[in-house]
């Protein structure tokens, strides 16, 4: 795995058809409040003419409390300029929203947070290898640099305030031509300082684009990241829908199955649009429910992980494809 500040680094180098994206989710693990920073830059296709307009860069925030509905605000950038994100290659900025390997802070109508973490010394995964995200042999790929923060700070929303000293996070990257046609998102705190990472997506590829879903899972078990093979367990077998998606099958004589519940009163629905303007809609929450059934694992290992409600997860489909 490459260290941190590799994977912080900035991939997009100026050319038309990529979007690049910056999040961060949390779980307040005294209340189980879940918090969602996510800031993306999108560069638009070239016309039909040749020409290639302006990047923009937009930002959101969400708050999952356990007493009531989540809320989120989104930022918009209002002026598309050559380079909208600075010289900081590591940072995603957009109007006063940061997000960066130290920390993220913002204030987007009635919702603000400052929060600081140590995001450049951990020892990242990247979800689809590093070749794939290196070498961008993947339309898209996904990696995360910090799979396990300590945040501190605080969040306010509509004058509640939420004190955050007993946190768990991640930081997670993406850079590519666009969302994927469908995809199911997955990281949870397993306890003992085991995690799970998961992307399960089909490309919007021609022909692609009619396949099941591709997962790519990372375990960390006893501090070491398993599989350690960089290619896509072919043998899961992924099942997407709501409120429940499932992942089940085989990494080599393991038996894997694993099972999502995002319940519709603890989701957000948010919009995106793709570089060549195609949009897509993602139901996403930091209070999911997981049960992770794992046989036969790296060393024999057999075990059952529960996590209720604080599980961070997300399904994505096109517009209009439910």
């Amino acid at each position: 795995m490459s260290p941190a500040p590799d994977l912080w680094s900035r991939r997009w180098r100026g050319a038309p058809g990529r979007l690049e994206v910056w999040y961060s989710t949390i779980t307040d693990r005294p209340t189980g409040t879940g918090f969602w920073l996510h800031g993306e830059l999108v560069a638009p296709t070239r016309t039909a003419d040749g020409a290639s307009p302006p990047p923009h860069v937009v930002a959101w925030a969400a708050v999952f409390p356990v007493d009531g509905p989540p809320v989120w605000r989104r930022l918009r950038s209002e002026v598309p300029r050559a380079d909208p994100l600075g010289p900081d290659q590591r940072v995603f900025e957009c109007d006063g929203f940061r997000l960066g390997p130290d920390g993220s802070h913002g204030r987007i109508e009635d919702l603000a947070w400052e929060l600081s973490w140590d995001g450049s010394g951990q020892r990242g995964i990247a979800t689809f290898g590093r070749p794939a995200w290196e070498r961008e042999l993947l339309p898209a790929a996904q990696v995360v640099p910090a799979p396990d923060l300590s945040p501190v700070g605080w969040v306010e929303h509509d004058g509640r305030r939420w004190e955050l000293s007993d946190a768990h996070g991640q930081c997670a990257r993406i850079h590519g031509h666009g969302n994927a046609e469908r995809w199911g998102w997955l990281h949870a705190e397993l306890g003992g300082g085991d995690l799970v990472e998961l992307v399960s997506a089909t490309s919007t590829r021609p022909g692609l684009n009619r396949l099941p879903p591709v997962c790519f899972v990372r375990f960390r078990l006893g501090g070491e990241v398993w599989p350690a093979s960089p290619l896509p367990a072919l043998r899961l077998r992924t099942r997407l829908g709501l409120p429940t998606w499932t992942v089940s099958g085989r990494i080599g004589r393991a038996r894997l199955r694993i099972e999502v519940t995002q319940p519709a009163e603890r989701n957000v629905e948010i919009d995106y649009a793709d570089p060549d303007g195609r949009g897509a809609v993602c139901t996403n929450t930091e209070r999911a429910d997981l049960r992770v059934e794992l046989r036969g694992g790296p060393g024999g290992l057999d075990r059952t992980w529960f996590v209720e409600g604080r599980a961070h997860a997300e399904v994505g489909t096109r517009e209009g494809t439910g």
